[in-house]
């Protein structure tokens, strides 16, 4: 079954595309999760045309990539999230959004594929995350992830929170995987004994009869 995406979905797609999809994944999970919407023949032209008239701004020389490259890393793109105490966003800021941002406010168009961005931004700060535009021409698009209603603290706060936050990831991974040697070791223990009892004569099974001496000649 084809759908068109309406948000990012991870292993699936990008937002925007037409998928394939198994038809009970999508009825059960994307389309009333209003992640995607069923791709009828209309709404996948209108797709195409939109997509065709932002390709027309992609650049299709190495002078225009650099053009696009001076345009890009004279920017800063700003995005307003909801964050919590820490800095951990309640979403997240995905390839998709990046790309749709240099389009709205740089009037540029990037392939989101060629985003450097292995994983979602999902705390606030300053990124700088690197795009391919032509063969052998890069840009650096600086992104600014910002509380809503707030600023940016100072870089070194940021970098606190953090270093505190990997810790505290760090020791909660080292405290499970303890637990899970512990438990490894308990059913080895339990195994080693049980091999080590032995084995219960069968009922009705007589004790060996021990052979009498020989007479004496």
């Amino acid at each position: 079954m084809q759908v068109i995406l309406r948000q990012d979905v991870e292993k699936v797609g990008l937002r925007g595309e037409v998928v394939d999809v198994a038809p009970g994944y999508a009825r059960n999970f994307l389309l009333p999760r209003k992640l995607a919407e069923t791709a009828t023949p209309a709404k996948v032209a209108e797709l195409r045309k939109h997509e065709e008239k932002r390709a027309k701004h992609e650049a299709q020389t190495f002078e225009q990539a650099q053009e696009i490259v001076a345009r890009l890393e004279g920017a800063e793109l700003r995005f307003d999230v909801q964050a919590g105490e820490t800095g951990t966003l309640f979403g997240s800021v995905t390839a998709t959004d990046i790309a749709e941002a240099a389009w709205r406010e740089l009037k540029v168009r990037v392939d989101r594929r060629k985003l450097d961005l292995p994983e979602s931004i999902k705390r606030i700060g300053r990124y700088q995350i690197p795009v391919e535009l032509f063969a052998d021409v890069t840009a650096t698009l600086k992104i600014a992830v910002v509380p809503e209603g707030g600023e940016l603290p100072p870089q070194e706060e940021l970098d606190a929170i953090a270093a505190a936050e990997a810790q505290a990831e760090a020791e909660a991974q080292a405290e499970a995987e303890a637990e899970h040697a512990e438990a490894e070791a308990v059913v080895e223990a339990v195994v080693a004994e049980e091999e080590a009892e032995p084995e219960p004569e069968e009922e009705g099974e007589e004790p060996p009869v021990e052979a009498e001496p020989a007479p004496e000649a």
